[in-house]
C-alpha cells in the first residue's frame, strides 16, 4: 500500500538544518506502516536531505565544513548566468543529494540511536520548502 504526503518546511536559508525525524515518525504511525519504507525528496536545487546527529555543535561543524568545501564568497560562473549569487548553494545541494530512503521495521524508522533525518537549505534566503514523502506499507 502506498501513501504520499507533502511536508511544508519553512527555512532560514544559509545552510539552515531542520530536523524532520519526528514528523516522519508521525507519518509512519499515522499511516500504520509496520514494515516497509519511506522515500523523501526535497523540491528545489538548493536544498538536500541526509542524516546526522542533530546536536547543536555538530550542526555548526557541518556548516563550517560546507563553508570550507564550497565557500560562499567565491565567484561562481552560475552568478554570471542568473545574477542570484547562490552558486555555492546549488553545488552544496548537489554534493548531498535531494532524497533519502529509510526502512521501517515494527512501526519505526530504522535509525541509529543518535541519527536524525534533516533537511539542509543552502540557499541565500529563507524559503518555503516542500518535502515529498512516499510511504510503502507491506499489506498483512
Amino acid at each position: 500500500m502506498w501513501f504520499q504526503v507533502d511536508l511544508a518546511v519553512r527555512t532560514r536559508g544559509d545552510t539552515d538544518v531542520v530536523n524532520l525525524t519526528d514528523e516522519l515518525r508521525h507519518l509512519v504511525a499515522q499511516h500504520r506502516v509496520k514494515d516497509g519504507f519511506v522515500i523523501c525528496c526535497v523540491r528545489g536545487s538548493t536544498a538536500a536531505l541526509t542524516t546526522i546527529e542533530y546536536e547543536t555543535n555538530l550542526v555548526e561543524d557541518l556548516r563550517e565544513i560546507f563553508d570550507a568545501l564550497v565557500p560562499r564568497d567565491r565567484e561562481y560562473r552560475h552568478h554570471l548566468t542568473w545574477g542570484d549569487n547562490n552558486g555555492h548553494a546549488h553545488l552544496r545541494a548537489s554534493l548531498v543529494g535531494p532524497s533519502i530512503q529509510l526502512l521501517v521495521r515494527e512501526g519505526d524508522l530504522l535509525l541509529g540511536t543518535w541519527q536524525q533525518v534533516v533537511l539542509i537549505d543552502f540557499d541565500t534566503r529563507p524559503r518555503d520548502r516542500t518535502v515529498h514523502v512516499a510511504l510503502y506499507a507491506e499489506e498483512v
